[in-house]
């Protein structure tokens, strides 16, 4: 998890991110997420970003950016879930 800090031009502090980078291999359909990570974004809500790098050697696209990517919380005894990459890209936004 990374937090970002950014001050704004007029000196005050920007709000605070917390974004989860993920990175997947060109050609792969989906990325997995575990429960911690979807739980901290259910919890943060605005201040939670996932952003999904793809990586092709030394080669990448994106970051990709979702704000608010998750919906609800795993069921109990789930440790991670696979998401279909295409269908996040299809959702992302530039910051």
């Amino acid at each position: 998890m990374t937090r970002i800090t950014v001050s704004c031009i007029d000196g005050r502090l920007a709000q605070a991110r917390h974004i989860e980078v993920k990175g997947r291999a060109k050609g792969q359909s989906t990325i997995t997420v575990s429960r911690n990570e979807i739980i901290y974004g259910l919890n943060q809500s605005e201040q939670f970003i996932l952003a999904i790098v793809i990586v092709d050697g030394e080669n990448y696209e994106g970051p990709y950016y979702l704000k608010n990517p998750f919906n609800q919380e795993p069921e109990f005894g789930v440790a991670s879930i696979n998401y279909d990459l295409a269908d996040l890209l299809s959702k992302a936004q530039s910051l």
